[in-house]
């Protein structure tokens, strides 16, 4: 009979079993602690891909230029139109570990001292993950040596003008730049609770497509801050729990080119959006897009390094965010 010391229990089997349940609420923990991501999954534009060397994202760029009035028996405008096109955005990869090293095996004899410090450990990289998501979603693509996900600083830029996205040069392509308003050099000056909605209402119209148009805004705490001002006068103050996002969001109501807008407080403590940043979204374009075999996942066994006394576990994601119209979304800063 095994003596009462030694422990029964597998780590690997352990450890695989509880990252492997985990690993679905992780992924739905992600998307759902993060507004924009919220709204992209209700929305149904988390679009899992399942291969290939890029993400492609189809998009037209142009009206069909056949269409004519005519009269009797003209001849009519038969030409081959070309108007749509492909963006193509990089796999981006991210992963985490759970180690546990041959001591803690020792020193965490019995079942529940080894369940209690791997789910520990699965809360700390879960946790991580999340945090770093989230600042991704927020970056341009450049953090961690060009690894770091395509964030919104990218597809929704303070330069429009210039820089490549998707494979398609913007300097080239009108098309293809979003709408940017730099409030430093504007008319109207620095964002306050006095011009905040008028820097509102002109970027919302902007925008505007008929009836196509922004569904959101995202603001930094100064900005979020100078809105919840300028409403306080009329007591036009709502938090509404059948927001798109889902319950947990600070938001407030904007009505603007014909239609209600959520808008959403992204920064509060340890925000990852930019200082005096504001994003007008129009989410009809923009693509939450994870592997579908890499969405959260462990992968491969246990991994013991040979020069280490230890056990090692991976979880891993792989996907980018993509847009097909950048003309259509908006970023208002100082």
């Amino acid at each position: 009979m095994a003596s009462p010391l030694v422990t029964t229990v597998d780590w690997g089997d352990v450890t695989t079993t509880t990252l492997e349940s985990r690993s679905r609420v992780l992924g739905d923990n992600i998307t759902n602690n993060n507004a924009l991501l919220a709204v992209l999954k209700q929305k149904g534009k988390q679009k899992p891909f399942t291969g290939g060397r890029e993400i492609f994202q189809e998009l037209r760029y142009a009206q069909n230029q056949t269409f004519m009035w005519y009269s009797g028996t003209e001849f009519l405008n038969i030409s081959l139109n070309e108007t749509m096109t492909g963006a193509r955005f990089p796999i981006k990869q991210a992963s985490i570990a759970v180690v546990l090293s041959g001591l803690e095996q020792i020193q965490n004899a019995g079942d529940e001292q080894m369940i209690d410090l791997i789910e520990a450990r699965v809360d700390t990289a879960e946790d991580t993950f999340w945090n770093q998501m989230s600042a991704a979603v927020y970056s341009d693509g450049t953090g961690f040596g060009g690894k770091q996900l395509n964030g919104i600083s990218l597809l929704i830029s303070k330069a429009p003008t210039s820089g490549i996205v998707g494979g398609i040069d913007r300097s080239q392509q009108v098309w293809w730049r979003n709408a940017a308003i730099n409030a430093n050099t504007d008319t109207r000056g620095v964002v306050t609770a006095t011009n905040i909605q008028s820097y509102m209402n002109s970027m919302t119209i902007s925008l505007k497509r008929n009836s196509d148009g922004i569904d959101m805004i995202v603001f930094d705490n100064n900005y979020y801050q100078a809105y919840l001002t300028s409403l306080q006068t009329i007591q036009r103050i709502t938090t509404s729990p059948s927001s798109k996002a889902g319950a947990g969001f600070t938001s407030l109501k904007y009505y603007g080119a014909g239609k209600e807008v959520d808008v959403y407080l992204d920064g509060g403590k340890n925000g990852q959006i930019p200082v005096n940043t504001g994003y007008f979204i129009n989410s009809d374009y923009l693509f939450y897009r994870p592997s579908a075999k890499r969405n959260f996942v462990v992968i491969g066994g246990d991994r013991t390094p040979t020069n280490q006394d230890a056990i090692v576990r991976l979880m891993a994601w792989a996907g980018n965010l993509t847009a097909n119209n950048l003309s259509l979304q908006g970023v208002l800063w100082q």
